[in-house]
């Protein structure tokens, strides 16, 4: 009896034997894989986790340069950010924030520089609509009619930022002699507005002074 276990135990090792000496070596890759594939997962959460906390440290100093007189700090502590932590929303933010301080000293071409790196770096279509935005109104300070007409037309822009960019775009046209354009773009950027908003009631201003009552329309 016992010799019949050992010749089927036996058999069974043989078996397992074959069975391993063939898939053995792919069944350890695979294995390898997929815990590769896990710990590489858990190192990526980590390594987010540990960038996003970082860059929020870069992003104080950034704000708190933004609150003082030294652009050179700003203007260093915005450069470690951006190429330390590109792809981070807090750097975009950063960004955005260090752009207004530059144009609030009269550093226009800073601030340019600054929002058109959110317009390419950023995710958020919010960001970039706002940069953009931001972007033309700098654009048209400087009379660069051109470079303002692409900043707003460069891409489709989440809904709630339409009625901002037709109404700037309504702001470029009257520059530029085009009333009738700066009328339809004003009217667009009315009938899109909250009902109650300062922007409708600032619009309703513009369109009067062009002798348009929206409300007529």
């Amino acid at each position: 009896m016992a010799s019949n276990l050992d010749l089927e135990e036996q058999e069974q090792l043989d078996q397992l034997k074959h069975f391993w000496n063939r898939w053995g070596n792919l069944i350890t890759w695979v294995m390898i894989v997929i815990l590769g594939s896990y710990a590489a997962w858990n190192g990526w959460g980590w390594w987010q986790k540990r960038n996003a906390s970082q860059a929020a440290v870069l992003y104080d100093t950034v704000e708190q340069a933004a609150k003082g007189t030294d652009l050179g700090l700003l203007e260093r502590s915005l450069g470690e950010i951006q190429n330390r932590y590109a792809s981070a929303t807090m750097a975009h933010h950063a960004a955005l924030l260090a752009a207004n301080r530059f144009e609030v000293q009269s550093e226009p071409a800073k601030a340019l520089a600054a929002l058109t790196w959110v317009t390419k770096q950023a995710d958020d279509e919010g960001l970039v609509a706002l940069a953009l935005w931001r972007l033309a109104g700098l654009q048209m300070e400087a009379k660069d009619w051109a470079a303002a007409q692409n900043s707003l037309n460069q891409r489709k822009v989440p809904a709630p930022f339409q009625p901002l960019f037709d109404e700037r775009l309504g702001d470029l046209q009257a520059l530029q002699s085009q009333p009738d354009a700066a009328k339809q773009s004003y009217l667009k950027s009315w009938r899109a507005a909250d009902a109650g908003s300062d922007q409708r009631r600032w619009l309703e201003i513009k369109l009067a002074a062009m002798g348009v009552d929206p409300k007529e329309k």
